[in-house]
């Protein structure tokens, strides 16, 4: 999969991935709004070219306040990524499942988990679930993503999944989009997060289609 070219349709207005950025980036502006005064702190998994986030950063008044980890695998993505030039965001490539990468900077205020959960298994979605419990404050914010093109759908399973967990549902996308994403909110305790774990292993849609 050639991943920096699979971003292109982010640019074709009427995409269903243009459909989604735009869905993320309003919870995204939504979670820095409400965010309490001070350091900012953003981790994103699989963060891609990093849109989520660093567009919305760029006209963002707490823009200043943010402190953002982004961990992308795809060099060709990450340089993209860090052409942007936003102060305070540290683009990493490296794999986004291990949980080294985010020690120094969670528990975060927002954590992004986009374009993941449909390229893992079932069984990697529910357990990258309980490692949110470790990746985001008391308080903090969880954006997530999932395509709804199986049956059955698993959007409403992985909203329980969080909610299981101490996370408390605070909007889900139509269920009439092809695509799904979710803002949960964290009320529980953070638990440590141990280094040297891996939270999933990312397999890719086409090959779990497949199987």
């Amino acid at each position: 999969m050639d991943w920096r070219r699979w971003h292109d349709d982010y640019d074709q207005p009427d995409s269903w991935l243009a459909q989604r950025l735009r869905a993320v980036q309003g919870r995204v502006r939504e979670a820095l709004d409400r965010c309490p005064p001070g350091s900012v702190r953003v981790v994103s998994l699989c963060a891609g070219q990093g849109r989520d986030l660093l567009e919305v950063l760029a006209d963002h008044p707490r823009r200043d306040d943010v402190r953002a980890r982004l961990v992308e695998l795809d060099p060709g993505n990450t340089a993209v990524a860090r052409e942007s030039g936003v102060a305070g965001v540290d683009v990493v490539t490296a794999d986004a499942s291990l949980t080294d990468h985010y020690l120094d900077m969670a528990p975060a205020d927002l954590v992004l988990v986009c374009g993941v959960f449909g390229n893992i298994t079932d069984d990697d979605i529910h357990r990258t679930v309980g490692y949110c419990t470790g990746l985001c404050r008391t308080g903090g914010t969880v954006v997530w993503t999932r395509h709804r093109r199986d049956e059955p759908d698993l959007v409403p399973t992985i909203c329980e999944w969080f909610e299981e967990v101490g996370f408390e549902r605070e909007w889900v996308s139509s269920p009439a989009l092809d695509f799904g994403v979710g803002v949960h909110r964290f009320a529980g305790e953070p638990r440590p997060l141990v280094a040297g774990e891996r939270m999933f292993t990312f397999v890719g849609y086409d090959h779990l289609r497949e199987n």
